[in-house]
């Protein structure tokens, strides 16, 4: 079958989901089949931070903002080192731009990185479709049916349930981060961690030692940390088989321990919880999460296609953890803290790139634990 180039270039393509629903678009060249889970998300800006996000590793992300791209790109609002998406579906892909902070342009960047962008779907009655058929496993490629190709790549493409993407988005060495001689010292879990959550360590006055997903805890100890933060990342939690007696370990030594998304989910599990697989997830900046102690609303970024089972009552299987919010759309577990260990955990992501700043302060809650451990650790005159 001969492909159809169009006049601005781009060539058609489509995206077949695997319950045989086809969407028709524009793709800005022949690009192999792209095999993953197509998700959405609802942010209206931030999209260079979604692409690099690490917790996008293996999804084609549905962007529901309907033109994307007409601030550029830039330097400076990575979360990794580069588009961590298989792929971008797209009602509107702005091939200009105007921002005073732009180095170029979305398009160029995605293709340099070799990341296929569809564009000119409905991603309308995509969301739609998503919204009530639940998430699934699709496939992006050029012509305007599918192929044996593109019909044998989808069969092939494996369930997000029961994959440890952790491992393959951690890094391999330990490195450091901030300033070598702020007096705070934090161990940060890389399970897909983003940079903005390492930047706000720093701002604080830590200096964050980084370490691969599957470090053993006997290790982290030995580096004397004030207190260990769990990032955020990709995959089936429950397929993190290696973290939880670690997690537990640290915990229980007394280090204070901060986990986020899969850090905050891995928490739940080191303690008898579990996760489940989500419908269609939460992902966007605009999830309203109730802090049950308070009562105060809290708008949030957040990222992820697992939960913690449980309800306002209880984390299930667990008579060691409590839960401290609540989702408002669907009532899933949005936080949780240990009865007695300075262990804590939410579901959203707090360092806010992109999304709003309501949660911020759960890094300062943190940095308090941090500082106390930071004194008690101090010798005595």
């Amino acid at each position: 079958m001969s492909e159809s180039v169009l006049r601005n270039g781009s060539v058609d393509g489509f995206l077949l989901l695997e319950d045989g629903t086809l969407f028709h678009g524009q793709l800005p060249a022949a690009y192999p089949p792209t095999v993953a889970e197509v998700v959405f998300t609802t942010n209206m800006t931030g999209y260079q931070e979604v692409f690099t996000d690490p917790s996008f590793r293996g999804q084609i992300v549905v962007m529901t903002a309907p033109q994307i791209g007409n601030y550029g790109i830039n330097e400076e609002d990575t979360e990794s080192s580069r588009p961590q998406v298989a792929g971008v579906v797209t009602r509107e892909l702005s091939r200009t731009y105007s921002n005073w902070r732009a180095t170029g342009g979305l398009p160029e960047w995605l293709a340099a990185a070799g990341v296929p962008v569809l564009d000119g779907v409905d991603t309308r009655r995509l969301t739609r479709h998503l919204r009530s058929g639940g998430v699934m496993s699709g496939v992006m490629a050029v012509g305007s049916t599918p192929t044996v190709e593109a019909i044998t790549a989808l069969d092939a493409c494996p369930p997000m349930e029961g994959l440890d993407l952790a491992s393959v988005i951690s890094t391999e060495v330990r490195y450091s981060w901030g300033d070598p001689a702020a007096a705070l010292h934090v161990v940060a879990y890389d399970f897909g961690i983003k940079r903005n959550s390492l930047r706000l360590l720093e701002s604080a006055g830590c200096r964050v030692t980084v370490v691969p997903a599957a470090t053993p805890a006997q290790e982290v100890l030995a580096l004397k940390p004030d207190g260990v933060f769990l990032s955020n990342g990709p995959g089936d939690p429950a397929a993190v088989g290696y973290a939880p007696a670690a997690v537990r370990m640290l915990a229980e030594s007394g280090v204070p321990i901060f986990g986020i998304c899969l850090g905050h989910q891995l928490l739940a599990i080191a303690y008898g919880g579990r996760t489940e697989k989500m419908p269609f997830g939460h992902r966007g900046g605009n999830q309203p999460v109730r802090d049950l102690s308070t009562g105060r609303v809290l708008i949030t970024a957040q990222n992820h296609g697992f939960a913690v089972a449980g309800s306002d009552g209880a984390i299930e299987g667990s008579d060691e953890l409590e839960v401290t919010h609540l989702n408002l759309n669907d009532g899933t577990v949005e936080g949780l803290r240990h009865r007695s260990l300075p262990l804590f955990g939410v579901q959203y992501h707090p360092e806010a790139s992109p999304g709003p700043h309501d949660a911020r302060g759960h890094f300062e809650e943190f940095l308090e634990a941090v500082r106390e451990r930071a004194t008690q650790d101090e010798p005595s005159a």
